[in-house]
């Protein structure tokens, strides 16, 4: 069966989402509690008689379209939660609460109500069940492992067997860009506490100061992770906080570091927390001090599996033309938590370029900046390559039955 039309579908309905997309651009909210996104998706998502399940510990919503034939379940993912950044666009309908939509999570709500709107009104033909997972706390509070621990995968009876996801990001306007294997970098976070003896700031002689062994060791991780790992399989530590004494003239009794650490592999993590601990002790050790590391796993590697990921890149190519559709070369080392949901279930995460044609890529602003600025004109396309994809993924599976 032909899938519908969704790309001219999508361009019917796209004032309605570019306004849900500015209401909830000028609101947004932070972390795993946005009761008020919740409302207004819930309010847009009323009239298509959905299946609702809202979060317990969050305000997620997973909301499931049953398919007139029998097949299996396809998710679909939009995040919702904004950042603490005091936005600077300038734009009539930018934010006034000191939060930000700066990663674009206000464009990928309202393109997956767009995406559930569209096969909504084409149930009578859908050959399965589309689950569309409304998400919350993605920038940093592990939002999506949450609603899995909740049930989400188990929304239907059965996991779902594809899930996708579309990230906006600068770039040519409606230029879709995958890979696959890993597409983002996994994200984890490292803590370093020197333990020496404190005193007063003119007396270091009587005293194990910890400052300086800290920072001797921040110049040995940045060799570390370029002489012990390899090359083409990258590691990136940056150091990001140092903390030692409250008062200028005191020797503090510990000085902390704090790095984010991005890795590629598992076999990287797993060195990571085996190795650091003995290069941190061992410099400390030299100094008379002592050293504490905590390596914490935040996010895993975004992984795309690679069946899923070369039926996306043909069908949206069929869908908006080759010229639309990239193959990215390298992974992005951003991080993602729709990784927990790819550890699960096969899939495929695709970042779609959304720079107004008035603004030069090449020194556009990037994601989490006050200052970027992504085209809700993309809002169209979104919604109907989430819902041709999922259309197009069931559909698969009930032409070899």
């Amino acid at each position: 069966m032909l899938a519908p039309d969704f790309t001219a579908e999508g361009s019917a309905i796209l004032p309605e989402l570019v306004a849900l997309r500015r209401d909830l651009h000028a609101m947004p909210e932070l972390g795993l509690q946005l009761p008020e996104t919740q409302q207004r998706v819930l309010n847009a998502l009323q009239p298509l008689g959905l299946d609702i399940t809202l979060g317990a510990g969050l305000t997620s919503i997973v909301a499931v379209l049953h398919g007139a034939k029998p097949g299996p379940s396809v998710l679909l993912r939009g995040d919702m939660d904004a950042l603490p950044v005091a936005e600077e666009t300038g734009l009539d309908f930018a934010s006034t609460n000191g939060r930000m939509h700066a990663c674009g999570h206000d464009l990928h709500t309202a393109g997956l109500v767009g995406a559930a709107r569209l096969l909504a009104a084409h149930r009578d033909e859908l050959a399965g069940d589309v689950i569309f997972m409304f998400q919350p706390g993605e920038e940093g509070y592990g939002g999506a492992k949450i609603m899995i621990d909740e049930g989400l995968l188990d929304v239907n009876g059965q996991k779902p067997i594809a899930a996708y996801a579309i990230h906006v990001a600068p770039g040519p306007r409606g230029l879709f860009v995958t890979r696959s294997g890993a597409a983002c970098a996994g994200s984890n976070q490292l803590t370093i506490t020197v333990r020496g003896r404190g005193g007063h700031g003119s007396q270091p002689h009587q005293v194990l100061d910890p400052v300086p062994v800290a920072a001797e060791i921040v110049l040995a991780l940045q060799t570390f992770v370029t002489r012990r790992f390899n090359a083409f399989d990258p590691i990136i530590l940056s150091v990001t906080q140092l903390k030692g004494s409250e008062a200028v003239n005191v020797i503090p009794e510990t000085a902390t570091l704090n790095a984010t650490v991005r890795t590629l592999s598992e076999e990287s993590v797993a060195r990571l927390q085996e190795e650091t601990p003995r290069l941190a002790e061992h410099i400390a050790a030299a100094h008379g001090c002592t050293a504490e590391v905590d390596f914490q796993v935040v996010y895993p590697v975004t992984i795309n599996d690679d069946r899923t990921t070369a039926e996306t890149l043909a069908w949206l190519g069929e869908q908006f033309g080759e010229q639309r559709v990239q193959t990215m070369p390298n992974p992005g080392m951003g991080s993602e938590d729709f990784s927990f949901v790819l550890n699960e279930v096969p899939g495929t995460f695709v970042m779609l370029a959304s720079t107004p044609p008035e603004i030069d890529v090449a020194t556009a602003e990037f994601n989490h900046s006050p200052r970027v600025y992504f085209d809700d004109a993309v809002l169209g396309d979104q919604a109907a390559a989430l819902a041709n994809l999922a259309w197009r993924k069931l559909a698969s599976v009930a032409a070899h039955e």
